[in-house]
């Protein structure tokens, strides 16, 4: 069973979002590169989950890795973040919409579980509602069947989850935001995570602060260390705690992304790094 296995929670992931045709290729890519952690979601409109599935096996079948070396997460995405292309009867309760779509999950990524099973995002921006209550319940039971081996939630803010949490349920192990720095890289949900032991996942840690990479400070950190911005940036990630993703297609980019985890910043670095508004 999915749950007697031991839980290896790699120290990147590689997003495939965007991707389209490219996503098998990619995938495969990401895989031969050294990354270990995969993250997609079971919506067609963002995600080519079935083309993540055909990576993942042609690695398979080359020996790059297996199926027990790897980190997979997907994501469970409500009709309003969907195309026509729909993993689930948009007529049916959300609950079944759950079973659904992690059904076509496990199909596309030709494995009897996930790693990571995420809310892709609450029902609404004003709070935790009552569908996000029963969307977790449905998730939960996937977890217990051995479908996932752990739940998560994106797209949330700090009072979605002081209510989720307040409403008795249990917490996510994680959570994946996008992080801006003008925004204090999403610091208040970052420490609330940190309090709780609930491992928090940043996306479009450059693409979301371009600027930032252009930042004297981050040059400057970057030329003494001979290292890139990019790589940086990364590093600052880990060393404030936080799960970096990354979606770069550039075969070389994979590697130095990879390359970040091998060098920390100083204290004295992160705390510069962090206190940067764009």
């Amino acid at each position: 069973m999915a749950g007697e296995l031991v839980l290896r929670i790699p120290d990147f992931l590689y997003g495939t979002a965007w991707k389209e045709e490219r996503t098998p290729g990619l995938t495969e890519m990401a895989l031969r590169a050294g990354f270990r952690g995969i993250d997609t979601a079971n919506q067609r409109r963002h995600y080519f989950e079935a083309g993540v599935g055909a990576g993942l096996a042609a690695a398979y079948a080359a020996g790059v890795v297996a199926r027990s070396d790897l980190f997979l997460q997907t994501k469970f995405t409500y009709r309003p973040g969907q195309d026509h292309r729909l993993p689930y009867d948009p007529q049916a309760s959300l609950s079944v919409q759950v079973a659904q779509s992690m059904a076509s999950s496990l199909e596309h990524l030709g494995t009897e579980y996930v790693d990571s099973y995420v809310l892709h995002g609450p029902a609404s921006g004003q709070g935790w509602s009552v569908a996000d209550a029963e969307v977790w319940e449905a998730m939960s039971r996937e977890r217990d069947a051995g479908r996932t081996r752990r739940l998560g939630v994106s797209n949330v803010s700090l009072r979605h989850l002081e209510q989720m949490l307040g409403s008795g349920v249990e917490a996510p192990a994680f959570v994946q935001n996008r992080c801006y720095a003008r925004l204090g890289w999403d610091r208040e949900v970052r420490l609330f995570c940190a309090e709780r032991k609930i491992v928090y996942q940043g996306f479009s840690l450059l693409t979301a602060n371009l600027e930032v990479l252009q930042h004297s400070l981050v040059t400057g950190l970057a030329a003494r260390l001979g290292v890139t911005p990019a790589q940086v940036v990364f590093a600052f990630a880990r060393g404030v705690g936080l799960l970096p993703l990354t979606g770069t297609s550039d075969p070389e980019h994979m590697g130095q992304d990879l390359e970040s985890s091998r060098f920390e910043l100083s204290p004295e670095a992160v705390l510069g790094v962090e206190s940067l508004v764009g």
